[in-house]
């Protein structure tokens, strides 16, 4: 199993930058890919950014402003964000995947809030 606990979010004024952390813990060696994904009130789960084997993948909303980075030494998983704006306001969750043994995972953190105010 993979736990995954994020940190970081909170109030911040449009324009301004926050950086969430996520610390891995578990079967750490079976994970694939890890990412970022975000809620909105009344939206469905997104894709936010993530990476698999140092290569990244972001979402076109945040190209250009979000930057996502892993410290695989120290299973830690980070998401600075730049240039914030009032829509990218949601719940942000940290995510892993990966096999045990044939077996696929998909595991989430808690989620950390990230408020945006115009």
């Amino acid at each position: 199993q993979v736990q995954l606990v994020e940190s970081g979010g909170g109030l911040v004024q449009a324009g301004g930058s926050l950086r969430l952390s996520c610390v891995a813990s578990g079967s750490i060696s079976s994970i694939n890919v890890m990412g970022w994904y975000r809620q909105a009130p009344g939206k469905q789960r997104e894709l936010v950014a993530d990476i698999t084997s140092g290569v990244t993948n972001y979402a076109d909303s945040v190209k250009g402003r979000f930057t996502i980075s892993r410290n695989y030494a120290k299973n830690w998983l980070y998401l600075q964000m730049n240039s914030l704006k009032p829509e990218d306001t949601a719940v942000y969750y940290c995510n892993a995947r990966g096999f045990h043994g044939p077996v696929r995972y998909n595991a989430w953190g808690q989620g950390t809030q990230v408020t945006v105010s115009s």
